[in-house]
């Protein structure tokens, strides 16, 4: 028997003051209550109880000694209840990531309704930009791009394609030009996204006449925030390739344009995504619940048409 068994049967005996109900309670044979208390005694080289053919009384040390294990059990035992209540409601925290252009969708409708549906589950969001390894950054689950999805990952769909744009200011293209095909791109100020975890700037993906087209344009100015890349297209300073979501206040307002806009695919649109080990926790089942039933309600659709 474990240490924990030998306090059970303990105190089984010292409540019940007898072996056979004690044995009746734990559902073992008198027999093994008898071993199990000797061996108890013989552990601690003290008697616990004094024995007669018609009665078990505790002595001294064995009236201390259930003083001191009766509450301790109890806390043992609140505990486990405590365990086996996470199996069944969703309970505990939630460490999210998502990107900063669309962690205000998150913030709008999956957090709201979390908070509602299961007021035990606390969360923590995140908003990163950069790619996010969410095993070594102790993320439960993030929210990024489809191509930004690790394959060892289950992903959930959340929202249809998302439009992107080639944006510059007026004043940009008074001064260096509008390019009317990809390549043109190549001789203007490029302003690119930087991951901080990547050693090189990604591509711009785009439609040539042959199919997809990814440029690797120097970049006269990179930034690891798409605001910052925003403001320095409205400066006038380069091209930027931006998320709708982020320029349509600016294009409606002309203080940014849209240049090569049949040239510009829509990306694979925004994806839940986690561990496939911890999809049966009750917290990540209630959180795949929700933006399950946010993405049918078309929550997390965005596109900004011209």
């Amino acid at each position: 028997m474990s240490s924990l068994d030998l306090i059970r049967l303990f105190l089984a005996v010292a409540e019940e003051r007898s072996f056979t109900l004690a044995a009746r309670r734990l559902n073992i044979t008198p027999t093994a209550v008898s071993k199990g208390v000797r061996a108890l005694e013989q552990q601690h080289r003290v008697a616990l109880f004094v024995r007669t053919t018609r009665s078990v009384a505790l002595t001294e040390a064995g009236t201390t000694l259930q003083a001191a294990l009766r509450p301790a059990v109890g806390q043992i035992d609140d505990a486990f209840s405590e365990l086996s209540r996470h199996q069944s409601r969703p309970s505990g925290h939630l460490r999210i990531t998502a990107p900063r252009t669309f962690g205000f969708l998150v913030a709008r409708h999956l957090v709201p309704r979390m908070r509602a549906a299961y007021p035990d589950v606390s969360a923590d969001l995140s908003l990163d930009d950069g790619l996010a390894d969410l095993v070594d950054d102790g993320y439960d689950a993030g929210i990024r791009l489809g191509e930004a999805v690790a394959q060892d990952m289950v992903a959930i769909r959340l929202s249809r394609p998302l439009s992107w744009s080639l944006v510059c200011s007026p004043a940009y293209i008074k001064q260096a030009g509008r390019p009317e095909q990809p390549r043109d791109l190549l001789r203007h100020q490029a302003l690119r996204y930087r991951f901080n975890t990547a050693s090189r700037l990604p591509a711009w993906r785009l439609l040539g006449t042959d199919g997809e087209l990814l440029l690797d344009i120097d970049a006269h100015l990179s930034a690891n925030d798409t605001q910052m890349l925003a403001e320095w297209a409205r400066q006038g300073l380069g091209i930027a390739y931006l998320p709708d979501l982020e320029i349509k206040e600016d294009v409606d307002a002309g203080r940014l344009v849209r240049v090569l806009t049949r040239f510009v695919p829509d990306t694979s649109g925004l994806f839940l995504y986690f561990p496939m080990r911890t999809q049966h926790q009750p917290k990540m089942r209630a959180l795949i619940e929700q933006v399950s039933l946010l993405a049918g309600e078309g929550a997390f659709d965005i596109r900004c048409e011209e």
